[in-house]
């Protein structure tokens, strides 16, 4: 028996349409159907060769993962694949509380964790006090973000133009609205719920009015915020939803009008309302802290402009959050970490009724009318009022409350809750008050005359809402005012 010489090359199985099995000189040659190829990449969770994209790439032509960039090798990661142009992992990362899927850009760029739904906008615009901030990063750093321009999340501050780009980067600092976005994100997660990506950016300048703030670059590089928040959720496959503009504009109006004042936050909520529809995106909820001035400034035209703004701001959707009384300043009348934090928390449980369908409102006094020779305040409130024993912002004996233009020498003595209205006050006189006598209530109180880091004009009236915050329990404040004080009972 001879031995007959294998050919270097040849065929073992073949088929009607071809070769399914040959050898060479390299060894076994498979040729398989492209049904079988698909099914073996789905199994390997890698993207099929299509037509028209090069050899080893995915549709579209993106690379393969080994053609994209590198993660860095110090990663806990694992289960790593490409997907289009994202690079998808699971990992353990450093700051967050346990491990979870992430992804990152094939271009290189921030590590976002993976979420479901839209990408989520809170953003600010008002003047300087608008751009305050805390450095360093939040507390959820692959999940609440601003534009990758290398600006922070402060913006410009009016000096230059913010440019475009659809790619987010982790914050440097915190600004008041990325303490919303952490807020909310901070419950989400205490509830076991789903914990989406934040696009959070301020925008602020040296407007000298509440007019000029809406035609000047804060609001040119708002507009191009409200972009890049839509561009940068187009690129990761998903939708931009914006849940609040933040307006923190009061003390820096130098209009001397209060009027003035509330007609120029009109005119900037319906330029913001066109932009956003300009770029897709409905009406947005406008949140807003009522501006109690500081240790110092206690009364003033913008200051009291609020109080118009609060009942008249035509069909926009426009909430006061909280008095701003109840807010620690620091010795330069800047919010303290504790009062930023305090702020945040509030806004917070404002934005979350507001998105269930509720109405958020703040005790609002609306009428005071005579009463014999006493004073009754009528108000304007969810739950039923509460004179607050604890005072914790230093309002004094009579809860915040004073009388102003009395000519006959009557004196307040005390307040109290009507009994058989428990959303209207008395407040008890020492006899009838004559000249024109208007009731206060946390507004133009004597400078320096508050007590701690709390402002000058403060008050301990709430309704009976209750909520739990990192420094102490929240409240929903009564929002200061001046009324002139009507006949009432005829008399």
């Amino acid at each position: 028996m001879t031995d007959t010489p294998i050919a270097p090359e040849g065929t073992i199985l073949r088929a009607e349409n071809g070769d399914v099995i040959a050898y060479d000189r390299s060894g076994l040659l498979l040729r398989l159907s492209d049904r079988v190829i698909a099914d073996i990449a789905a199994r390997l969770r890698l993207a099929p060769e299509t037509p028209g994209g090069a050899p080893g790439s995915a549709p579209g032509g993106a690379p393969r993962e080994a053609e994209v960039a590198e993660l860095p090798d110090d990663l806990d990661a694992w289960a790593i694949r490409a997907e289009g142009d994202w690079i998808a992992f699971q990992a353990n990362l450093p700051r967050a509380d346990s491990a979870r899927g992430y992804r990152r850009h094939r271009e290189g760029g921030a590590i976002l964790a993976e979420a479901r739904g839209p990408l989520l906008g809170i953003l600010g615009i008002g003047g300087a006090r608008a751009g305050l901030a805390s450095p360093g990063a939040s507390r959820f750093p692959y999940h609440v973000f601003g534009p990758a321009d290398d600006i922070g999340a402060v913006g410009m501050g009016g000096e230059g133009d913010a440019p475009a780009t659809p790619a987010l980067q982790p914050l440097r600092e915190v600004t008041q609205e990325a303490l919303l976005a952490e807020t909310l994100l901070s419950r989400r997660a205490e509830a076991r719920q789903s914990l989406p990506l934040f696009f959070t950016r301020a925008e602020s300048d040296s407007a000298a009015t509440a007019g000029d703030l809406g035609t000047g670059a804060a609001f040119a590089n708002f507009e191009r915020a409200v972009a890049n928040l839509v561009a940068a959720a187009t690129r990761l496959g998903t939708r931009a939803q914006l849940l609040a503009v933040t307006l923190d504009y009061v003390l820096e109006d130098l209009s001397g009008d209060p009027l003035a004042y509330r007609d120029g936050i009109l005119a900037l909520m319906e330029r913001i309302t066109r932009a956003l529809g300009r770029h897709g995106l409905p009406a947005p909820v406008f949140l807003t802290a009522f501006d109690c001035g500081t240790h110092e400034i206690t009364e003033g035209p913008a200051l009291a402009g609020q109080w118009e703004l609060s009942w008249n701001h035509g069909e926009h959707q426009l909430v006061f959050t909280c008095p701003s009384y109840a807010f620690a300043l620091d010795d330069t009348a800047r919010l303290t970490e504790e009062g930023r934090r305090t702020k945040a928390e509030i806004a917070a449980e404002a934005l979350s009724l507001v998105q269930e369908g509720g109405r958020w409102l703040c005790p609002t006094i609306q009428l005071a009318e005579r009463e014999g020779d006493d004073i009754r305040l009528i108000c304007e409130a969810a739950e039923p009022l509460v004179l607050d024993k604890a005072d914790p912002f230093g309002a004094g004996p009579l809860h915040g409350f004073r009388l102003d233009g009395v000519t006959n020498g009557a004196e307040l003595l005390s307040v109290e809750i009507d009994a058989k209205d428990r959303k209207s006050l008395i407040l008890r006189c020492s006899r009838r008050p004559e000249g024109v006598v208007e009731v206060a209530y946390a507004f133009a109180a004597a400078p320096g005359s508050g007590q701690g880091p709390y402002p000058a004009n403060a008050g301990a009236l709430r309704d009976g809402w209750s909520g739990g915050g990192s420094h102490g329990p929240l409240h929903r404040w009564a929002l200061p005012a001046r009324l002139r004080l009507t006949a009432g009972d005829g008399r």
